[in-house]
């Protein structure tokens, strides 16, 4: 039997009761909205400061914001592309897997909603 009744939040703990602000409507948003700021932030202070580096490349500013976000898509395109061979049948484990076992008849709650 499932339970109902809400959660009492005077009954958290100190950090549950602190966090009960991102389930509230538009709370992960502002987390997201926050992130952009921080990463727009740091992509602007790239700008500001002169760089000690050992490739000319690294001197380019945004440099490393640019790198990482051309390699996080390369990555979803590389994982899309592998998926063409390495993608498998929904039973290529079904001959030798648990679920594919026959369960016991006499431990089956058959309903017949035909009557």
């Amino acid at each position: 039997m499932a339970n109902n009744k809400p959660d009492n939040p005077d009954k958290f703990p100190a950090l549950g009761r602190a966090l009960l602000w991102v389930e509230k409507p538009g709370g992960v948003e502002k987390i997201v909205y926050t992130l952009y700021a921080v990463c727009a932030g740091l992509f602007v202070a790239d700008f500001l400061y002169h760089k000690h580096s050992y490739l000319a490349i690294e001197d380019f500013p945004g440099f490393y914001a640019l790198y990482g976000f051309f390699m996080c898509a390369a990555l979803v395109i590389c994982a899309k592309g592998m998926r063409l061979f390495l993608k498998r049948d929904e039973t290529y484990y079904a001959p030798r897997d648990v679920e594919s076992e026959p369960y016991p008849e006499d431990q089956l709650d058959k309903v017949d909603y035909d009557a």
